[in-house]
């Protein structure tokens, strides 16, 4: 996304918890003569949000799109867990993306033009077995960017909202995963996602569901519990983490 949208003449602010991407992708725009800041920032740290969101107005000024992308997996049952694991869970996936939206949002308003776009996930829309506290953060995600829509309309703010509900996407995030029937659900290409994310944001599209079967999860919970399991299992939802890696 960075990449993508520094070709289009946006000037990229990357944050990550990891210098050595940072330098990496910044290096990369660099090259193709494209716009771009970084800053280190632990985005499971409030007063560390706050603080570099202090640095980035003052260095670059008003962000005009606002990207929540940092997500984490541990990938185990929720027995297996650690408490330190689950909170890590919903403090990056899902309180990051309370305190940069408030870091943010006031000068949005204030301006008169913004969007806020939210990487939610399919197991946003679906439980999925060893994808506890995972599923729980993209939920939230869910209801974070459709409540945020709401009070923007309420409100009369002109700040746009978009949920990404994909797939698994190759990113390496969740190699290993394994679909049932991959002519329905296989995992996702992140370029292509990419380019469906930058056309929704540049088009004020609401929602980014993919791949199109995800859709179908609306319908199916209008059926009995038993029925709707079912469905999941004879899709193979809940076997696909069973040989999950991860990143090492």
């Amino acid at each position: 996304m960075a990449l993508k949208i520094a070709a289009l003449g946006g000037h990229v602010i990357i944050w990550d918890i990891n210098e050595g991407n940072l330098g990496k992708v910044a290096d990369e725009i660099r090259e193709s003569k494209g716009m771009v800041s970084t800053y280190m920032c632990d985005v499971s740290d409030r007063a560390a949000i706050h603080a570099t969101a202090e640095t980035v107005k003052n260095d670059v000024g008003k962000i005009d799109i606002l990207i929540n992308n940092a997500g984490i997996v541990s990938g185990k049952p929720l027995l297996e867990c650690t408490d330190s694991q689950i909170e890590k869970c919903i403090d990056v996936n899902v309180m990051a993306h309370f305190w940069t939206t408030r870091a943010f949002l006031p000068d949005m308003i204030e301006a008169d033009s913004g969007h806020i776009v939210t990487i939610a996930s399919s197991a946003g829309i679906v439980g999925v077995s060893r994808l506890v506290d995972y599923c729980t953060s993209k939920f939230a995600n869910f209801g974070f960017d459709e409540s945020i829509r709401a009070e923007s309309k309420k409100y009369g703010w002109n700040v746009q909202t978009t949920v990404v509900c994909p797939y698994f996407i190759n990113t390496g995030m969740f190699k290993g995963v394994k679909s049932r029937i991959p002519i329905l659900l296989s995992l996702l290409d992140e370029n292509k996602v990419t380019d469906k994310i930058v056309r929704a944001v540049s088009k004020n599209k609401r929602r980014v569901i993919l791949p199109l079967l995800v859709y179908s999860i609306w319908l199916l919970r209008l059926l009995p519990v038993s029925v709707f399991d079912a469905v999941a299992t004879l899709l193979g939802v809940n076997e696909s983490m069973e040989t999950f890696t991860g990143r090492q």
